[in-house]
């Protein structure tokens, strides 16, 4: 591979600005392909900064024009930007640049989207729309005119002016330029408003294409009940007039938190019962939260520089995890969040794009915003709060936002507010933000006496430039359950400080502990424990999580021993699932959550954490006979959960009759391996709702029956673009291994399928790298097809690109001719010509 790898940013190496800015002016006159940007931005000397000529950054901009206090200048040109001298004292400084939206294929900085103006700016994309400080701690007010004869013309902050064909927006709160927003289309909005707790009204609307305008009403709900809980839970009060939130259909990303102005992908905002799935509904839900209460997290206090990400998107993560909780189920949503991070977090701390949740340097910012940054940061927030306790969290929390209301903060800002509002030191919880990898936990029990002594030893194995990693702060949430069920031991909290560290309890004989409550931190826990201890967990554990933790240990105990050892299903385990599924007092969505069997990447995670080469054929076949084994033991219970849980009234998106559903629909998969479909062609044929017709053609599909159901699908839904992206994902994701990759390669070639929108390529390689068996099928044809497509779209989209090549980041884990086909694709990738600063670094991080 070509050593191209641009040098890397360091946290290290962090100066501020050399100027302040006091005001920004800038007036867009839009045209397809010659969009003309004048600035006008008031400089003063940042007395903290170097000083210096001025430095601006700009990409793909065309100088017109540039002026210092009224006068000509002309700046220097160099890559990613030009360099200017400038006065010692203030200056204004003023620029006409010239730029192509058309042209923008890589969505990042003003871009076209079918005949629409649209941003995407964070983290730097603003440099692509004019020349500036493009980092986050330089921030300043905006004052932006648009000028165009397309009837909707928005930005940040409140309308200033509307007359003909130009619309003035000011934005009063200091920002940065990622917030930046610019929004120009023939579009249709479905308003609302919201009165806050300060009793001010706000004007809200969500933008969308005409014909769209029906399926808002979801998002705009999901908007003010976030509205409504930041004020309650946090006491953060909207403080603009309006607040606008636009779908658009090509986006890199899920939404956009601009100031006032939230820019979203068209799949997590339109919703109807006929077009979305209860999986869509919740989503919508979560992101609409998510890039509201940005608005305080992320917007009006900001972060420093970069590697400080995650101290907005961990914190809003955690925000936005507790309102869904509020809103659906605490004990659900808990579980859920825990799976995802299993499941993406922790392979990227077990594989070669492991990185600390702040890390210390980087190539490219786009490649940063991971799992570990989102829900490994959020994690660190819940186990704050657990540590502190709920009251001192609110306290620090006003705190912080008393003293950085308009600031651009650090990691070391945001603990120093805890330590000052609770009085802990937190000098070894910082180590959570600066160690990569997932902690392991071993947990040894010993009778000492009449007590149970309970040994903990926490290791961390090295990642890549770490090899050596030191105890961290593990708040330990346990609790412990008698033989006969009831509970002996109320949940308290142990923290873990030391590497090896003993706590008593004074417990009797015959006590199973519960360790790890509500997955109180991100561990990896080991301990010997029976089947017949984790099923009298299972039973009746108080704590949901560990209650389902049980259930899927079980699970992946009776897979590995077929796996590994060609044994049977075990019967413990389909004995122990009985009478959960039959408990009535609890919520449908968690029995289904219980019914799931652990994913085929999950096993094989598994698998290689425990030295053993995972074959994902062996895998798969195991998964389909425990399945077909779930399917014949349960049958008769299964057939009447699944017609109990039928809703006979209207459709509704609400939290109780979504359980319901989820737990029809799981039964609905395991009994299509007794009926041969006849259940599923029953309820794809009646299904009025998305998440029922879709659940009937997945079964299908997994059953290999679903031929004629496919083709209807299509034929009713063609006209439909975020239906089609279902349809085109759920053929790959759930195709029988060997024909997943020729069940890929036909739909590229479909007339629907347009590999430049980020929603459709995802949709049909993303959902190839989702289907397991298929991805690393023997031969590797799905590897090459993934890095043709993956070389093709590199110059069009380098963002997509990039994220998607983290499909090969388990490439260590496997046998060695599949990690030499993988490592074939990877060089293969990065030997691209012109390959791009994204897809190159991510390249070269995964192979080494």
């Amino acid at each position: 591979m070509k050593d191209a790898t641009p040098r890397a940013t360091l946290l290290s190496e962090y100066r501020p600005f050399s100027h302040l800015i006091d005001a920004v002016e800038l007036d867009f006159r839009l045209a397809p392909n010659a969009t003309r940007v004048r600035s006008r931005i008031a400089f003063r000397p940042n007395p903290a900064g170097e000083g210096g000529p001025l430095r601006l950054d700009g990409e793909g901009l065309t100088l017109i024009s540039a002026r210092i206090d009224g006068k000509d200048v002309a700046p220097r040109i160099l890559p990613g930007g030009l360099v200017c001298e400038v006065p010692d004292g203030p200056f204004t400084w003023e620029a006409e640049v010239e730029i192509d939206p058309a042209s923008n294929t890589a969505l990042e900085g003003l871009y076209m989207s079918n005949g629409m103006y649209c941003t995407q700016c964070e983290a730097e994309g603003f440099r692509k729309i004019t020349y500036y400080p493009d980092r986050p701690d330089v921030m300043a007010p905006f004052t932006v005119r648009i000028e165009s004869d397309l009837p909707v013309l928005l930005s940040n902050g409140n309308p200033a002016s509307r007359e003909g064909g130009v619309a003035e927006w000011h934005d009063p709160h200091p920002k940065p330029a990622y917030l930046f927003a610019l929004v120009a289309g023939d579009l249709v909005a479905h308003e609302d408003a919201f009165t806050t707790m300060e009793g001010r009204e706000v004007a809200l609307a969500v933008w969308v294409r005409p014909g769209d305008e029906g399926k808002c009403a979801y998002a705009m709900d999901a908007l003010i009940r976030s509205m409504r809980w930041d004020e309650t839970e946090y006491g953060r009060p909207y403080d603009l007039d309006v607040f606008n939130i636009v779908a658009v259909d090509d986006f890199n990303m899920g939404a956009m938190e601009n100031k006032g102005l939230n820019i979203f992908n068209s799949r997590y905002v339109l919703a109807s019962p006929e077009t979305a799935t209860d999986g869509d509904y919740g989503r919508i839900e979560a992101i609409v939260a998510h890039e509201y209460f940005h608005n305080w997290t992320g917007n009006r206090i900001t972060c420093r520089d970069w590697f400080q990400l995650c101290l907005k998107e961990g914190l809003t993560v955690f925000r936005d995890q507790q309102f869904t909780g509020d809103m659906r189920s605490p004990a659900v949503k808990r579980i859920e969040d825990a799976h995802l991070l299993r499941g993406r977090q922790f392979r990227e701390d077990n594989g070669p794009l492991a990185h600390p949740v702040r890390p210390e340097s980087y190539v490219e910012i786009n490649n940063f915003y991971t799992a570990t940054v989102y829900e490994k940061g959020a994690e660190l927030i819940g186990m704050l709060r657990r540590l502190v306790g709920p009251d001192a969290y609110r306290r620090a929390l006003d705190l912080y936002f008393e003293r950085h209301d308009g600031e651009a903060c650090t990691i070391e800002d945001w603990l120093a507010v805890f330590e000052d509002a609770t009085g802990r030191d937190l000098a070894q919880f910082k180590r959570w933000y600066s160690q990569a990898g997932t902690p392991r936990l071993a947990v040894e029990t010993a009778r000492d006496g009449n007590a149970l002594a309970v040994t903990f030893r926490q290791s961390t194995p090295p990642t890549p430039g770490q090899p050596e990693k030191r105890p961290v702060v593990l708040p330990v949430a346990l609790g412990a359950i008698g033989p006969d069920g009831t509970e002996l031991m109320p949940t308290r909290v142990i923290e873990v400080t030391e590497a090896e560290q003993t706590e008593r309890f004074d417990l009797p004989e015959g006590a199973v502990l519960s360790i790890l409550r509500d997955f109180s931190a991100p561990v990896i826990l080991t301990r010997e424990q029976s089947a017949q201890d984790r099923a009298l967990l299972l039973a009746h554990d108080t704590d949901p999580f560990n209650k389902w933790e049980a259930g899927r240990t079980l699970a992946k105990d009776a897979l590995v021993a077929m796996i590994t050892d060609d044994r049977a299903p075990d019967t413990a385990y389909l004995d122990a699932l009985a009478p959960v599924l039959g408990d009535e007092t609890l919520d449908p969505a968690f029995r289904a959550l219980v019914l799931a069997i652990p994913s085929d990447d999950d096993l094989a995670q598994t698998l290689a954490s425990a030295g053993t080469t995972p074959d994902p054929q062996r895998i798969d076949r195991a998964r389909h006979a425990l399945i077909g084994a779930l399917a014949k033991h349960l049958e008769e219970q299964l057939s009447g959960l699944y017609d109990a849980m039928r809703i006979d009234g209207p459709y509704s998106p609400d939290a109780g009759d979504a359980g319901r559903r989820s737990l029809r629909n799981a039964a609905l998969l395991l009994l299509s391996h007794r009926d041969e479909g006849a259940r599923a062609d029953a309820q794809f044929e009646a299904a009025d709702n998305m998440t029922d017709e879709l659940a009937a053609l997945t079964t299908l599909l997994r059953i290999d029956r679903a031929d004629e159901s496919v083709a209807r699908f299509h034929d009713r839904w063609r006209d439909d673009r975020l239906v089609i992206d279902k349809w085109f994902s759920v053929q790959v994701m759930h195709a029988p291994g060997p024909k997943a990759a020729d069940v890929a390669a036909r739909l590229t070639e479909h007339p629907a399928f347009d590999w430049k929108n980020p929603n459709r390529f995802r949709a049909v390689m993303g959902a190839l790298g989702a289907n397991h068996a298929g991805f690393h099928a023997e031969g590797g044809t799905a590897y090459d097809l993934l890095a043709d497509w993956l070389v093709r779209l590199d110059p069009v989209n380098p963002q997509t690109t990039a994220r998607m090549t983290t499909l090969f980041e388990t490439w260590p884990r496997y046998d060695a001719d599949r990690q030499a086909l993988m490592r074939a694709a990877l060089e293969r990738i990065g030997n691209a010509p012109g390959l791009s600063r994204d897809t190159s670094e991510m390249v070269s991080r995964m192979l080494g």
